[in-house]
């Protein structure tokens, strides 16, 4: 494992993320300012979230021709001079603007990250790219933490300073990132044998499966993005509804946040060593009731229920990514910037769709549907092949030393 590699690219996906997961927190905090309502929230946060994901198999493509360099430190340097420049606009639209155009360079950074990171893990791609998810999850988690205290003490004004945090990083991924990875050879096809009547038939069913497998794939992503995105977007304003101040409420969505890494790193360990399928179906089946009670419990009953919830719902992330990269091995950017683009803009969309419905039937009443819809996730994952990692090769003995 090339631990340099995956430590500079891991701490850039962990300070990128804190900066992203502020953007919800940032929202709510101007609220009150532009008069905003649940749905323009939920707008606002799409519109970033669109250009942070729609962007990433475009900068894939650009990953793969630069195989890991470069990308990753002008990314997470591009989001931090926007978010810096946020408190400076003078109206809602112009603050959605600045912060969308900050936005490219998170979409520039997750491409790279995910080739960097599967490149680094050797024969562990799954562990190394969970490791480099578990770094992300983590600035998901400290960014509304962070964004909360420096929101309540200097306001909007403060975020320059935030920012301003990251600078190390860029650095060391600028020192780190310097060589380009091992470009991975794929074997050339075999020839394909004469077409017969009995072949054709067989390839149009394998055709018809391979459609089923990939719908199911892409269901899975949206209905597990649906929950997990929405509650990320809309717990803080269904907190500060409540009467809970920015401190406590982004202390309280980063536990959920913060939880999920611990998930993610989960799921990495169980997909390289267990069936793939089923890991996913348990965890999503598991994450409904944790889902639901977060929204009815204070206390500690809150942080159990929202640790549990975050660390289900995430479980699946980094094993979907691997899955799909095992597609297209010359293609690792594309195929993952695409997949992840893909997780948080229906995502987005979603949770955009949530905060509509909430302006006419309430935040609280959405939150508890959205609760169960990790459910036909789960029931999608019963599609996909049933898939588990191919075990070590054993080493052969070595022979005694002649007497």
């Amino acid at each position: 494992m090339d631990v340099k590699r995956l430590t500079a690219i891991s701490l850039g996906h962990f300070a990128i993320d804190i900066l992203n997961s502020s953007i919800a927190m940032i929202l709510t905090a101007v609220a009150g300012i532009f008069d905003l309502s649940v749905s323009q929230i939920g707008l606002g946060a799409m519109i970033y979230t669109f250009a942070a994901s729609l962007t990433q198999p475009l900068f894939g493509m650009v990953a793969d021709r630069l195989r890991g360099r470069y990308l990753g430190a002008i990314g997470l340097l591009w989001t931090m001079t926007f978010y810096a420049l946020a408190p400076l606009m003078p109206s809602y639209p112009a603050l959605v603007l600045c912060l969308t155009i900050g936005a490219l360079g998170s979409g520039a950074f997750h491409p790279v990250g995910i080739v960097n990171a599967a490149a680094s893990g050797g024969r562990y791609p799954t562990t190394a790219t969970s490791i480099f998810f578990v770094l992300g999850q983590t600035g998901l988690a400290v960014g509304p933490i962070l964004a909360g205290i420096v929101l309540q003490t200097l306001g909007v004004a403060g975020l320059p300073y935030l920012a301003l945090i990251m600078a190390p990083v860029v650095l060391l991924m600028a020192v780190n990132l310097r060589q380009p990875i091992a470009e991975e050879r794929t074997p050339p096809a075999p020839a394909r044998p004469p077409s017969t009547p009995a072949t054709s038939r067989v390839a149009s069913g394998r055709a018809a499966s391979n459609t089923l497998i990939v719908t199911a794939f892409i269901l899975l992503i949206a209905l597990r993005s649906t929950t997990l995105q929405s509650y990320v977007t809309l717990l803080p304003k269904y907190f500060d509804d409540l009467g809970y101040a920015p401190a406590l409420y982004g202390t309280m969505v980063g536990v959920f946040s913060f939880a999920g890494a611990m998930g993610t790193f989960l799921g990495g360990y169980l997909g390289d060593r267990f069936n793939r399928r089923q890991v996913i179906f348990l965890s999503m089946v598991a994450s409904v009731p944790f889902s639901y009670g977060l929204l009815h419990l204070e206390g500690w009953g809150f942080f159990i229920m929202a640790a549990v919830a975050g660390a289900a719902l995430n479980i699946p992330h980094s094993i979907l990514l691997i899955m799909a990269q095992r597609l297209l091995p010359a293609r690792k950017g594309m195929i993952g910037g695409a997949v992840l683009g893909f997780m948080f803009a229906s995502g987005a969309a979603t949770a955009w769709l949530a905060s509509w419905f909430a302006d006419l039937v309430g935040l609280g009443t959405v939150l508890n549907w959205l609760a169960l819809v990790p459910m036909g996730a789960g029931l999608c994952a019963l599609v996909l092949p049933s898939t588990r990692a191919a075990p070590a090769p054993a080493r052969p003995a070595t022979p005694a030393a002649a007497d």
